[in-house]
């Protein structure tokens, strides 16, 4: 079946607490022979944030749902690029300074497919995917909100219409200020 096909060349793991992500896994999971391009991208803990002292950030997830709209990531990203194989780890709980936090790997035939694709992944997961940071500073910790989220949130919370990402069964209702 085209569908179940099409899902099998996605891997997509939301990792538990303290579970590293090994990239060789992600990358040997895209590569093919008739692909010439394998383009990546791997999210890391810095130490800094706007003059703060960043100890480790700390994601918390629902689960069953990034799963779910991870999928539906995966399948725009089909529908805009010719891709092999995509392959979108994260990781739960503490993830210290320097460790990867969030890992994408495409494949493709051609080189401009697979780059794209990969800037859409991670652009879409950080925007839609209900995973959430905790940033935990030297001197304190605050959850935040990522900055494509924010510039998306009207278009993807509509009144009415549910959320985009994982379609029409999470409805999301706006609570008067």
């Amino acid at each position: 079946m085209a569908g179940e096909e099409e899902e099998e060349r996605n891997l997509i793991e939301i990792l538990e607490e303290n579970i590293p992500i090994d990239i060789t896994k992600y990358i040997n999971y895209v590569q093919s022979p008739h692909c010439g391009a394998i383009s990546t991208f791997a999210g890391t803990t810095r130490d800094t944030f706007e003059g703060k002292t960043v100890v480790e950030l700390r994601y918390e997830a629902y689960v069953p749902m990034a799963i779910r709209c991870i999928k539906s990531i995966c399948t725009s990203a089909r529908s805009s690029w010719n891709l092999s194989s995509i392959a979108v780890a994260h990781r739960l709980g503490p993830v210290p300074v320097g460790e990867i936090s969030v890992f994408i790997a495409t494949s493709s035939v051609h080189r401009e497919d697979s780059l794209d694709a990969c800037k859409f992944m991670i652009d879409e997961v950080k925007a839609s995917v209900p995973i959430w940071k905790k940033e935990v500073y030297s001197n304190g910790e605050v959850w935040k909100e990522n900055s494509e989220f924010l510039e998306r949130k009207d278009e993807l919370f509509v009144p009415g219409h549910g959320r985009k990402c994982c379609g029409k069964k999470v409805m999301v209702e706006e609570v008067p200020s």
